[in-house]
C-alpha cells in the first residue's frame, strides 16, 4: 500500500519504511505506517484541515508539529488528541475536530501505579546539546536520566538533512545532523550508568525537589540531585490576516513532516524569514522536489549565512529583503500570500504589495527559549542548568558544545576525579554561536591553467571542513581559524574533497588540464539524479545567484565518503568557468507574482491567540483602556486560556503590548499554570482497570 503524499524518493534520505496499517479518517479507509504520527498519516492522505473552530467555524490545522501548540487536535479513536504527538496504530479512527470536544471514555486508558525514582542528574531534551550533556556525565560513571516527549533521539538533528558548520574536531561539522544524531545515540548507549527515556514528557517541577515525567507506561516522580534543561526553543510567529490557515506553519513543522516522515506536504512554497532556519528550510523543499516562490525578509539582508542566501539564489529562489508578508488568503486552505516592501522601522510601505499563489509558507522568524522548567525548578531552590537552545539561541553546533562544557561541569561536581573542562571551550563555545560577521570583497581566480578550487564563501563564519579535508593542506586562512575566510594556496591534486564536504555548497572545482578553452567545472550536488541528464545543457549562476550562460552536463557521480553529496561535472566556456558556482533547478517562471496584488484585511484582524481566536484588534482595545495585566486580557478574551498554555500566544501578546508603546515595567505577566502540559488527572494516581 503507498500514498500518492509520501516522498518515495529523495537524494539525502532513505525510502520510508515500516509496517503499513489501516486507519480510519472521517470513516474512509486508509494506509499509513504503524508508529508514525497521526497527522503525518493524515497528511500522506492529501488532508489539510483537522477541523472547525467552535468560535467563528476557521479551519483548523498543523502548526507547530512539536506538541506546543493544539491546532492538529483530532478525534483520535473517540478522544481529542494532539495528532503530531499520538502514533498510528491498526484499525484507528480518527476523525476532524468540529466544534468543542465532547468528553467521554470511548478510549479509556489504565496506568500504572505512580513511580519514584532518584538519580544524580536529569537532562531534559534529548537533542544535541542534552546527549552531549548525556555523554559526558556518562563518562564520568554518573547515573544520567535523559528525558525526551519524541519517538527517537536527536531534537532537530534529526530534520537536518544538509551538513553542518562548526569545527570538525568539536561538533562534527561537515556531517549531516540526520548522522550526527545516530553519532550521539551511538556515544550514549557505550555508557550502562545513562538511561534514556522516549515519549516521555516533562509534566511539573514541583517545590519538594521532584519531577513529574509522564511516560507511556505510567506516572514517575523523578528526584534528581542536578537539573539541566536543554529542552531546546519553539518557533516564534508573527500576526497577521490568514495566519492560521491550514498551510501556514512553522518551518519546523515542515522540516518534521518532510524529512523525518517523508510526506509530500506542499507544492508551492513562500518563506518568511530570511536567518538560518528559513533559509535551510528553503533548500530542504527544493531537495524534497517543492517550488519555493520565494523568501521574504524584514532587514536588508538575512540574518542566515551569506553562503545559505546564496545557494538559494543560485537554484532560482528570489529573496525580497526590506520585506514582509502582511496577509495569507484562502477558504479553507492557503491559496495565496501578499507581501510588501518596509521602512527601517518594519511599517508597511503602501503601493508595494505583491501577491504570489502558494499553498504554503513557512515562518521562520525566530524562536524562544523552552527554559520553563528551569525557571521553576530555581524558583524552588533546586540545582537546575541551561544549556543549548534554552539557554541561548543559536545553532546545533554551539548547543553540542554547551551540552559538553554543562555536562562535563556537573560531572567534575558529583565526580570531583572527573577532569575539568579544557581552558580553551569556553572560547570555543563563543565562536561556535557566532551568527556571522564580516563579508569580505569577492573576486574569483585569474587562474587560467592546471586544476585549483575556488571558494565561494565571503563571510567570516564557523566553519572549517574545506580546511581540515585538503590532504594536501592547501586551504587556510589568513584570519581566525574557525571564523577566517578560507584561502587557497598552490598545488591542488584535483581530490575534490573539499568541494564535497563544504556545508554551504561554496566551493568548486575549476580543472584546465584536458581542454583549456572549455575546462571542467566540478559542483556539488544534492538533489535527484533525475534532473539532469548527461549532455543536456544547464543554465550556471555565479556565487550569488546571478546567471552566467550555460554549460554541458558531463556526468553525476556520488562523493566517496560524504553520503548523500554528489559531484556534477560541466563543462564551462572558460570565459566564465572561475565565476561558476551552481546550477539552477527550478526557472524563473515559477516564482513569479499573481498579476495584481489581492485585497488585504486589516492587521487588527490578525489571531494573535489560535486557542481562543482572539485578535490582536481585540488586545489592542483592552490596551487603549488602560488593561497592563496579561491576566486581566486573559480573563477578558481568554487569550492565553487554550490547550496549548499559552505557549504560542504570550510573545505575540507582547509585541502587541510593545507596538502600543506601553513600557515592559508595566506590564504583569501572564501568572504561570502548574503543569507544563495538559494531561488527564487519573493519570496521577495511577488508574487501574479496577478503579
Amino acid at each position: 500500500m503507498k500514498q500518492d503524499g509520501r516522498i518515495s524518493s529523495h537524494p539525502i534520505l532513505p525510502s520510508p519504511g515500516g509496517k503499513w496499517v489501516r486507519f480510519y479518517f472521517n470513516d474512509t479507509e486508509y494506509p499509513g505506517i504503524e508508529g508514525e504520527m497521526v497527522s503525518s498519516s493524515v497528511f500522506a492522505t492529501g488532508q489539510r484541515v483537522f477541523g472547525h473552530h467552535p468560535k467563528d467555524g476557521s479551519p483548523q490545522g498543523m502548526f507547530c508539529a512539536n506538541g506546543q501548540c493544539s491546532q492538529c487536535t483530532l478525534v483520535i479513536d473517540g478522544v481529542a488528541r494532539k495528532s503530531c504527538i499520538t502514533p498510528l496504530r491498526e484499525g484507528m479512527r480518527v476523525c476532524t475536530l468540529e466544534g468543542l470536544p465532547e468528553l467521554g471514555t470511548a478510549s479509556r486508558e489504565f496506568f500504572k501505579p505512580p513511580v519514584s525514582i532518584e538519580t544524580d542528574v536529569l537532562v531534559i531534551g534529548a537533542g544535541p546539546a542534552g546527549m552531549a550533556a548525556a555523554d559526558e556525565i556518562g563518562r564520568a560513571g554518573l547515573g544520567v536520566l535523559l528525558v525526551d516527549d519524541k519517538d527517537r533521539p536527536g531534537g532537530k538533528l534529526v530534520l537536518q538533512t544538509h551538513k553542518f558548520f562548526g569545527s570538525v574536531s568539536d561538533c562534527h561539522a561537515g556531517t549531516r545532523g540526520v548522522r550526527i544524531a545516530e553519532m550521539l545515540a551511538g556515544s550514549l548507549a557505550a555508557h550502562p550508568t545513562v538511561d534514556l527515556w522516549l515519549s516521555s514528557t516533562v509534566l511539573a517541577v514541583f517545590s519538594d525537589g521532584v519531577v513529574g515525567i509522564q511516560r507511556p507506561d505510567g506516572y514517575a516522580m523523578v528526584r534528581p540531585r542536578r537539573l539541566l534543561v536543554t529542552a531546546g526553543a519553539r518557533e516564534k510567529s508573527l500576526p497577521f490576516p490568514g495566519c492560521t490557515l491550514p498551510g501556514v506553519y512553522g518551518a519546523g513543522a515542515f522540516q518534521t513532516l518532510v524529512n523525518r516522515d517523508l510526506i509530500r506536504c506542499s507544492s508551492r512554497i513562500f518563506v518568511l524569514g530570511g536567518g538560518n532556519v528559513g533559509l535551510i528550510g528553503a533548500y530542504h523543499a527544493l531537495q524534497a522536489g517543492m517550488t519555493v516562490v520565494g523568501i521574504a525578509e524584514g532587514a536588508a539582508r538575512c540574518g542566515g549565512y551569506k553562503v545559505h542566501a546564496d545557494k538559494i539564489r543560485r537554484m532560482g529562489v528570489p529573496i525580497y529583503t526590506r520585506h514582509s508578508v502582511i496577509s495569507a488568503h484562502g477558504g479553507e486552505k492557503l491559496e495565496a500570500v501578499t507581501l510588501c516592501a518596509v521602512d527601517p522601522a518594519f511599517r508597511s510601505i503602501p503601493g508595494t504589495e505583491r501577491s504570489f499563489a502558494v499553498d504554503t509558507l513557512l515562518v521562520a522568524v525566530g524562536l524562544n527559549p523552552v527554559n520553563e522548567f528551569h525557571t521553576r525548578a530555581v524558583e524552588f531552590g533546586m540545582d537546575s542548568r541551561l544549556a543549548g537552545d534554552a539557554e541561548e539561541i543559536a545553532e546545533a553546533s554551539a548547543a553540542m558544545f554547551s551540552g559538553r562544557i554543562r555536562g562535563r561541569e556537573i560531572a567534575c561536581e558529583l565526580a570531583p576525579a572527573t577532569s575539568a573542562c579544557p581552558v580553551d571551550w569556553s572560547g570555543k563555545a563563543e565562536i561556535l554561536k557566532s551568527p556571522g560577521g564580516s563579508v569580505l570583497p569577492y573576486s574569483p581566480p585569474d587562474l587560467r591553467s592546471g586544476v585549483f578550487p575556488v571558494l565561494h564563501c565571503t563571510q567570516e563564519i564557523p566553519c572549517n571542513p574545506c580546511m581540515t579535508s585538503c590532504p594536501k593542506d592547501l586551504i587556510g586562512t589568513s584570519g581566525h581559524p574557525i571564523l577566517g575566510v578560507p584561502e587557497y594556496s598552490e598545488g591542488c591534486i584535483g581530490c575534490r574533497k573539499c568541494v564535497a564536504v563544504c556545508p554551504g555548497l561554496a566551493v568548486t572545482l575549476v580543472d584546465y588540464r584536458r581542454d583549456p578553452l572549455n575546462p571542467t567545472v566540478t559542483v556539488p550536488w544534492e538533489f535527484s539524479d533525475d534532473l539532469l541528464k548527461t549532455g543536456e545543457s544547464v543554465e550556471v549562476t555565479d556565487w550569488e545567484g546571478e546567471v552566467l550562460g550555460r554549460g554541458k552536463v558531463l556526468g553525476v557521480k556520488p562523493a566517496p565518503g560524504y553520503p548523500g553529496t554528489r559531484l556534477l561535472d560541466l563543462l564551462i566556456d572558460s570565459l566564465i568557468a572561475n565565476r561558476v558556482a551552481g546550477v539552477r533547478v527550478q526557472a524563473a517562471s515559477v516564482t513569479l507574482p499573481l498579476e495584481k496584488p489581492l485585497e488585504t484585511l486589516l492587521s487588527d484582524d490578525a489571531v494573535v491567540c489560535r486557542c481562543e481566536r482572539v485578535t490582536a484588534g481585540e488586545i489592542r482595545k483592552l490596551l487603549r483602556n488602560g488593561v497592563r495585566d496579561m491576566n486581566h486580557l486573559k480573563a477578558m478574551t481568554r487569550a492565553g486560556f487554550g490547550a496549548c498554555g499559552g505557549k504560542t500566544c504570550r510573545t505575540l501578546i507582547e509585541s502587541v503590548i510593545r507596538s502600543e508603546g506601553i513600557p515592559q515595567d508595566e506590564v504583569t505577566g501572564f501568572t504561570e499554570r502548574p503543569l507544563f502540559t495538559e494531561v488527564e488527572l487519573g493519570f496521577f494516581a495511577g488508574q487501574g482497570e479496577d478503579a
